[in-house]
């Protein structure tokens, strides 16, 4: 393996480069990953996520210093919109959280969304994979910041924070049905804004209105000023508080299977699809429906139903 060694000794370039295979999709970073695979699941997973503009960037960088300050090694994962020519990540991680470059515990990886839905990269678990195997005590995901879409993230972290601001209105309304009920902490940053206590009522509102979910978990209301450092310990506590109740409920454990069987999930989608038009690409039936759906004879979901009935499949 050229990168595993390297990775389990903590090596950062190594992990990068690692990183970077995943994302082209290069084989054998796959298995590179599948070597490192029983070196995971002992990190916890934070994500970040909320609306563009609202600080989560600044959030993350004050929170890595806090974390640093409590004898952590810190990794994020942070996504970013994808350039149109290149695919790769607009904000790249020079750009971000740059006072922190010179400490080897801490490791930030720019990951593009290329195009992927839900505000996350098809690699993001894979990196953090990587990240777990290289020994972080916390990898945070922070999310491109594209609203509601970005609910994706509770897929794929122990613990969510929601992020808001004063000033958004009703965009605060219209996430309560989407974003905000996948938090199990809420932020109001810029808390220094007028109308700041208005929002963090506002919140509290919605959160007392729903009932406690199934683990007794009533998420709090963090008020952070991240570009003074205000807030910022309490918001740390918090996730500890939370990763405190999931082990005590049993549920650090389960979570991470959860997560785990998501993925599995999500890789033989993946492959029974790659299977299946490298099987049938060349055959005259499959031909003939493809002609069939250019001229229109047929819809997409007819002409899938029909390909998947000429498919014979074995049960494992």
């Amino acid at each position: 393996m050229r990168y595993a060694k390297e990775v389990l000794k903590g090596n950062q370039l190594a992990g990068s480069r690692l990183i970077r295979l995943l994302e082209e999709g290069d084989p054998q970073g796959i298995k590179e990953l599948k070597v490192l695979y029983p070196h995971t699941g002992k990190a916890f997973v934070l994500g970040i996520t909320g609306p563009p503009g609202v600080g989560k960037s600044t959030i993350l960088d004050r929170l890595i210093s806090e974390f640093r300050k409590r004898g952590m090694k810190v990794g994020v994962v942070a996504v970013d919109p994808s350039s149109p020519i290149s695919g790769g990540a607009i904000l790249g991680d020079r750009l971000r959280m740059g006072r922190h470059a010179g400490d080897g515990g801490v490791f930030v990886r720019s990951i593009a969304t290329r195009g992927h839905l839900g505000g996350l990269s098809k690699a993001t678990k894979e990196a953090f994979l990587v990240l777990d195997a290289m020994g972080f005590d916390i990898i945070f995901i922070e999310t491109v910041g594209v609203g509601q879409d970005e609910v994706a993230v509770r897929d794929f972290v122990h613990t969510t924070a929601v992020v808001s601001m004063p000033g958004m209105g009703d965009e605060v309304q219209s996430m309560k049905a989407g974003l905000l009920e996948i938090g199990n902490i809420y932020v109001v940053n810029k808390a220094d804004l007028p109308g700041a206590e208005e929002v963090r009522q506002h919140l509290q509102a919605l959160n007392q209105s729903r009932p406690m979910n199934a683990g007794g978990w009533r998420p709090p209301v963090i008020m952070t000023a991240a570009a003074k450092n205000e807030g910022i310990a309490e918001l740390a506590d918090a996730f500890m508080s939370h990763r405190q109740h999931l082990a005590h409920q049993g549920r650090l454990a389960d979570t991470l299977f959860e997560h785990e069987l998501r993925f599995f999930r999500q890789i033989v989608q993946v492959l029974a699809v790659e299977k299946i038009f490298d099987q049938v690409s060349e055959l005259p039936a499959y031909i003939d429906l493809i002609k069939s759906l250019k001229e229109r004879k047929i819809d997409p979901y007819s002409a899938a139903e029909r390909l998947i009935k000429r498919l014979k499949c074995k049960v494992i």
